[in-house]
């Protein structure tokens, strides 16, 4: 364990049940993650890591409605985001015993800062939300209740075994794979949905299942729990990696020192002058480029007009950046991607391991492209299995991990079921984020210190697998979470969609613990893109000498120009 931290636990292992308070639990699980990520981190950080401050007006129970210990895990995270960010502040001006600061109410919001977020007065369950949002739902996977429950949990022909179909973005494929109609106008309600796939997917067992799904390469799993899961050949070659990676791709290259570019923000920005392309879409890659964004960088977030996205994952998702569309097949459109890349410090890659690649922007490849520039370049890679092991090629997202690892188990069983529910908000979804982006830190920091290029590499399950290493609440917390909390939550099943267990969750925590909801956690600003005022949570870290935020509020895909030039700066989004 670290010797740096000051109120860390010496000693004995991560799933000890040493800490009766939230903010004790915090400071274990930093000393856990130092544990086993100290050697992917500058050796420059740890001592501001170790000075983090982390506040709260906490002094009872946990936040979510869950055994998992999700405020302690990220909080953690963005203590070690903290640090690094503050090492880069230190290249610039050293400031002696530099305060850092780690707001625990924040941090638990970001973990659902989506669920958060408003366009024009309305959340992602506003049934005329729609009218804000540009439609890039092109296969209806989202817009169509049947076919988005084609990405659910569901039980199988042997009891006590469970299957997380997934639909992705398309469900036609999945739904056909069991013997059912992509589109079904006559089922409408969410019990009979739920009930009529549930009865085909009853037709097989997951070895049956496993094996359809493997042939049409779509992104369902079994449902394991944590102890099976550590035995898998997959599971044991991901428990002997860091929660996070981050390689030397060439020594080549000098160092290339941080711009600290001047900006409109009130402060230095640590990474002014940055520039990051994003290849992502849903949460977890663009939650790595929104972190890059609130310190500072300039963030385009390249999607492809033939892809699908979930809309109203964009208005959280493309906050500070810029967003544009280039057709990455097409000729012309792989010129200006080519011209941007020249530029570019960072590439940010949330696709499955090898999609990239056969674009000719794979990281070796990117590195031809840019070899003149005689400046390396970051690569970070985010997935949802890892990028070791046998099933590092799998599709999938955040459900899918925590199925596979053995969250959604333990999400049942602290609930008193005896069966798994996959646990409330998109959490694996942001911790991944934040780990990517803490990816992205060190490949700069060490780029700028001895030059060179690098590749980041983290996953959902690598998140999940340090959230389960973590211990999880005992009975008697998880008596008093069960007393506190809304019994309708507690009724929840196996099959209920995370929309219904996320809209539940959010009932119940706004009753018991209302400063999650306060309003000086939330920032508003006009957005052109959407057309309407935007409210989103404000940044988690707070670290004397810069200043963490966005500089323009958030946009749909496709609303920019694909060029570094001429971007705006909103000044509501400077006010603290």
């Amino acid at each position: 364990m670290t010797p740096y931290l000051t109120r860390g636990f010496a000693g004995g292992s991560a799933c000890d049940q040493r800490a009766n308070t939230l903010l004790d639990g915090t400071y274990a699980a930093l000393d856990y993650l130092l544990g086993v990520a100290a050697a992917q981190l500058p050796k420059e950080c740890l001592p501001h890591v170790a000075r983090t401050h982390f506040s709260t007006v906490n002094t009872g129970s946990p936040y979510f409605p869950s055994p998992l210990k999700q405020t302690e895990a990220i909080s953690a995270l963005k203590a070690v985001e903290a640090g690094l960010a503050a090492s880069i502040a230190d290249l610039e001006a050293d400031v002696p015993d530099r305060s850092i600061n780690v707001d625990l109410e924040r941090a638990s919001a970001f973990l659902f800062s989506t669920y958060l977020a408003t366009v024009g007065g309305m959340d992602k369950a506003h049934p005329k939300v729609k009218k804000y949002l540009k439609d890039s739902d092109l296969l209806q996977a989202q817009s169509i209740l049947y076919r988005r429950l084609s990405a659910n949990l569901y039980a199988t022909k042997i009891p006590g075994e469970y299957f997380h179909l997934h639909g992705s973005l398309e469900a036609t494929k999945a739904l056909n794979m069991i013997g059912l109609e992509g589109h079904r106008p006559d089922l409408t309600d969410y019990h009979e949905c739920i009930k009529v796939i549930e009865d085909h997917v009853k037709k097989y067992t997951v070895d049956e299942l496993e094996e359809m799904n493997w042939r049409i390469k779509q992104a369902g799993v079994t449902c394991l729990r944590w102890e099976d899961f550590q035995i898998t050949e997959h599971g044991q070659a991901l428990l002997h990696e860091p929660p996070w990676r981050v390689d030397l791709l060439e020594s080549d290259s000098p160092p290339a020192p941080f711009a600290f570019a001047k900006s409109a923000a009130p402060k230095s920005q640590i990474l002014a002058g940055i520039r990051v392309i994003e290849l992502c879409r849903i949460i977890a890659g663009p939650a790595m480029g929104r972190g890059l964004a609130e310190y500072g960088a300039d963030v385009i977030k390249i999607t492809s007009p033939n892809l699908s996205d979930v809309p109203f994952f964009q208005v959280d998702g493309n906050l500070g950046k810029h967003a544009a569309e280039l057709n990455l097949r097409e000729p012309t459109d792989r010129k200006v991607f080519e011209d941007l890349l020249q530029s570019a410090d960072v590439i940010l890659d949330g696709y499955r391991p090898g999609s990239l690649k056969r674009l000719g922007y794979g990281p070796n490849q990117i590195l031809q492209l840019v070899k003149d520039r005689k400046r390396g370049i970051v690569y970070v890679a985010e997935n949802c299995f890892g990028h070791v092991g046998p099933w590092s090629s799998r599709p999938g997202w955040q459900q899918i991990a925590d199925c596979v690892s053995g969250v959604a188990w333990a999400q049942g069983l602290g609930m008193g079921l005896d069966e798994p529910v996959v646990p409330p908000f998109p959490m694996s979804d942001y911790g991944t984020g934040c780990m990517g982006t803490i990816a992205v830190l060190t490949g700069l920091y060490k780029r700028a210190k001895h030059g060179g290029s690098y590749l980041g590499t983290t996953s959902l399950c690598q998140y999940d697998i340090f959230l389960l290493q973590l211990g999880l609440y005992d009975d008697i917390i998880m008596a008093q979470l069960r007393e506190q909390h809304d019994d309708d939550f507690f009724q929840l099943r196996h099959n209920d969609s995370v929309d219904e267990v996320g809209k539940r969750a959010l009932k119940t925590m706004r009753r018991t613990h209302p400063e999650l909801f306060d309003e000086k956690h939330m920032q508003e600003c006009f957005s052109r893109g959407f057309d309407a005022n935007l409210r989103t949570i404000r940044p988690v870290v707070e670290i004397e000498g810069t200043w963490n935020g966005f500089l323009r509020s958030s946009r749909p895909n496709g609303f920019d120009k694909p060029t570094w030039h001429d971007w705006e700066v909103d000044n509501d989004m400077l006010k603290s």
